[in-house]
């Protein structure tokens, strides 16, 4: 199928890129949603800091639960599909230097688990929940790549093009069990590396132990 602006996909006219029914390759990019939502989180957290606003700090910690495991998929995804080929996620005619890619695709999720384990409250979050949100992203994920594809005729990543429609299902259904998977990762990291029990991390109100009532 042909890139050109003005061929036809699905069988009627493709707008010309630029136009109002058109997306950028990069706005379909997996890893520019996840930096809008770690940069959701962090300005929401720095102005919950500044007013004093509890709930700026709760809208705050949803984008975190959200943001975090996603940022740490991206990481995995990407270093891992670059250590077999590089040209699977990034298009030959695309060049990357090196620190950018560190900011876009390892940076991000650093900061998010540093966050996360000193800036933030126990996630609540349970295992039913983790895969219900990372199901509900990965549909939704599907539904804007193949509804950007059906204007643009290109998927973000060439490793799309490769992949049928079924193989395609299976890549995101993998996505998003890991993605719920790291959720609850990160949910027993931050008990263990905060010294909180299992049912406190697990939804229990926690308060540090030498506040604690006896």
């Amino acid at each position: 199928m042909g890139r050109n602006g003005n061929e036809s996909v699905g069988g009627r006219k493709k707008p010309p890129i630029g136009s109002c029914h058109s997306a950028s390759r990069d706005s379909i990019c997996l890893a520019i949603i996840g930096l809008a939502l770690a940069t959701i989180t962090f300005v929401l957290g720095l102005l919950s800091d500044i007013f004093l606003s509890p709930r700026l700090f709760a809208y705050k910690n949803f984008f975190s639960v959200c943001g975090a495991p996603m940022e740490i998929l991206i990481a995995l995804l990407y270093w891992g599909i670059c250590s077999i080929d590089r040209h699977l996620v990034v298009p030959p005619e695309i060049h990357i230097e090196f620190w950018t890619d560190l900011m876009f695709h390892l940076f991000p999720a650093l900061l998010m688990f540093l966050d996360l384990v000193l800036l933030s409250p126990p996630w609540t979050i349970k295992a039913l929940p983790a895969f219900g949100l990372s199901g509900s992203i990965a549909v939704g994920y599907w539904m804007w790549v193949n509804y950007c594809y059906s204007y643009n005729g290109f998927y973000p990543y060439p490793i799309f093009e490769l992949l049928d429609t079924q193989k395609r299902a299976m890549l995101f259904g993998g996505s998003a069990v890991t993605m719920a998977v790291m959720t609850l990762v990160l949910k027993w990291a931050y008990g263990l590396l905060n010294g909180i029990e299992g049912l406190e991390a697990a939804g229990k109100p926690y308060m540090p132990k030498d506040k604690k009532k006896i």
